[in-house]
């Protein structure tokens, strides 16, 4: 539908009402095709037809992908105006006050293919955990980095360096990076995305995508939690107790793709847990 017929067609509360949906539909896509220029432009039409908080919040992710970090926060300002209970709204201005200071009102867009498959983002036990970095790049070098990105790992030495659009982002915290080396010695394969990122603090999570049959047995993310220790998680339960992981990742391209969220991992059971190391060597299966 092209946006002369949405105009014609938009001329009864009705009908507006069902042109804003397609368009927010339209948005959503482009989005997470990583389409941003034809995003930013829906959105752009989508506000014509009345104020609207999230088409703001949208509007504002497409600009920043694009590299236009001034314009991004004057929208992100009005969807805060809009719903002052907007987190992500109040999140990602703050973020973009330190991110303007170091990389000014422009900078390069966002490399094509830089979002994660949402395939990372479901649970899979065993299989898929979180971790943090240290030594964060600069937060200009961390302008175009956003949840939902996609992080290469990358083994130096006795380190695991993460890098994100075609950037070194930082370094994977030792006590996770320690039995993924070993496992990636023997030919395990990881990818990972960035689930939520400060400018002192970025979270991922990290999947096992291949095992080496010489690994065989070893689990890459094993967990302390015995089976009577384990709680269910339905849709409702998870929505509740995951809140804030829900909110960090909606209304972002990758969030708005995400439709198995109850799946995700819940932070609680995976951040300390999920990475205990064992007292025994990796070798002994």
């Amino acid at each position: 539908m092209t946006f002369p017929e949405i105009d014609a067609q938009a001329s009864t509360p009705a009908s507006r009402t069902r042109m804003k949906r397609q368009l927010a539909e339209q948005a959503i896509a482009q989005s997470a095709a990583a389409n941003w220029s034809d995003a930013a432009e829906t959105n752009r039409k989508l506000l014509e037809l009345g104020s609207d908080a999230e088409a703001e919040n949208r509007l504002a992710k497409a600009l920043w992908e694009l590299g236009e970090l001034g314009a991004a926060r004057e929208h992100y300002q009005t969807a805060l105006a809009l719903d002052p209970t907007n987190r992500i709204a109040e999140r990602n201005i703050d973020r973009l006050k330190v991110l303007l200071v170091e990389a000014g009102e422009k900078t390069v867009p966002a490399k094509a293919g830089s979002k994660a498959p949402v395939s990372i983002f479901v649970e899979e036990t065993g299989k898929t955990g979180f971790a943090h970095l240290t030594d964060l790049a600069k937060p200009s070098a961390l302008a175009q980095v956003n949840p939902g990105d996609l992080v290469e790992l990358v083994p130096e030495k006795n380190r695991l360096i993460a890098n994100s659009n075609g950037v070194r982002i930082g370094i994977v915290e030792p006590r996770v990076a320690a039995r993924l080396l070993k496992l990636m010695a023997e030919g395990n394969k990881y990818l990972a995305g960035v689930t939520s990122l400060g400018d002192r603090d970025v979270r991922l999570i990290i999947r096992e995508v291949f095992q080496d049959p010489r690994n065989y047995g070893k689990v890459s993310f094993p967990t302390a939690a015995r089976s009577g220790d384990l709680r269910p998680y339905t849709k409702g339960t998870l929505l509740r107790e995951d809140e804030d992981l829900e909110e960090e990742l909606e209304d972002d391209v990758e969030d708005e793709g995400i439709e198995d969220l109850d799946r995700v991992l819940p932070p609680e059971e995976t951040t300390d847990e999920a990475f205990v190391e064992e007292s025994e060597d990796l070798d002994e299966g």
